[in-house]
């Protein structure tokens, strides 16, 4: 005699297979731009999504120095574009550069996106840059943000009986809870975080460029801060670096993306944009000095001769800090 399964027995093995299809899809970038990757609990639609992305946005822009160089702020759109063509995105994205030194980069729901002059000057290729823009591209794809947030006022909901038991006490706990909302357009838990490294890695990869270079700044990062504590402290803030992350990215990168001949690693058109930037930012430093300050005029001797018998100045000592990135010889073209 055959024993039939209950239906709800036969709904559950179904939602499982479907979930096991979907992570599938998730980790194969062949199926990128044909998955929902942006799937789960959201109480917004894509349309109050971007709706609240341009609102925070214009906060943005009316707080900070958007980049008006038409060549800088060109490229860097560019740029960005061609990782969004490359991604799960489902939204237009509008990318700006904030004229700041600190690195950092950072995508509201909806797909306005950010990126420090900062991060851009840390960088040593256009792969590195690339793969930190894809990451936050990921976040926006993912709808990570609205879903950070409807987490949030899920939460919230279970305050409310705090009014009823506690007066105007337990109504001034939710309203601090509320606070806390917008920082979940930008502060991800870390499966989010995760998520945004396994989507980001295969957009990079997808746009040609060498999916190591995401791991190579990653590092790069962690070895500065370890050089010289707190210099870093603020770096990427909302995206804490753990050694699991990078080690889970090395992993994604050997056992997910079938290695390719030739990956583009920098291009020159990178080099002559974050040439224009530094001179940028050096011009401003100029013009920002104190021209009345005694200008000092140091003895022969105390500092480097120029020679190489004193070794390098004080400006090469911070290239000599930056860890060296280890290519794979058919990784330049």
């Amino acid at each position: 005699m055959r024993r039939l399964l209950p239906v709800a027995s036969l709904a559950a093995v179904s939602l499982l297979a479907f979930t096991l299809f979907a992570a599938d899809k998730k980790k194969d970038p062949d199926e990128i731009g044909n998955r929902d990757v942006g799937k789960g609990v959201n109480f917004y639609s894509i349309e109050k999504e971007i709706g609240l992305g341009k609102g925070l946005a214009q906060q943005i822009e009316r707080q900070a120095k958007i980049v008006d160089d038409p060549v800088i702020a060109e490229y860097i759109n560019r740029l960005g574009q061609n990782l969004v063509r490359n991604s799960d995105a489902k939204v237009p994205f509008t990318i700006k550069m904030v004229d700041t030194e600190e690195v950092n980069a950072f995508a509201l729901p909806g797909g306005f996106f950010f990126v420090n002059a900062g991060l851009m000057l840390k960088t040593e290729s256009e792969a590195e840059l690339a793969g930190v823009m894809a990451h936050e591209i990921a976040h926006v794809a993912a709808r990570h943000g609205t879903r950070q947030a409807t987490r949030g006022q899920i939460a919230q909901l279970s305050t409310i009986p705090l009014i009823f038991m506690g007066g105007w006490t337990g109504y001034g706990i939710r309203q601090a809870a509320s606070i806390a909302i917008p920082v979940g357009f930008l502060r991800f838990s870390r499966g989010f975080e995760s998520d945004a490294d396994l989507l980001g890695l295969q957009y990079l990869y997808k746009s040609g460029y060498d999916p190591g270079a995401f791991v190579d700044f990653f590092e790069k990062i962690q070895s500065l801060e370890k050089k010289k504590p707190g210099t870093m402290s603020k770096v990427f803030s909302s995206h804490p670096l753990t050694g699991d992350r990078i080690e889970n990215a090395q992993k994604n990168i050997q056992q997910l993306l079938k290695e390719r001949p030739e990956y583009v690693v920098t291009t020159s058109e990178y080099n002559d944009v974050k040439t224009r930037l530094l001179a940028m930012h050096n011009r401003r430093k100029v013009d920002n000095q104190d021209l009345n300050r005694p200008t000092l005029r140091k003895a022969p001797g105390s500092g480097t001769s120029g020679d190489g018998k004193d070794g390098k100045d004080k400006g090469a000592r911070d290239d000599d800090d930056r860890p060296t990135l280890k290519r794979r010889p058919d990784q330049f073209r």
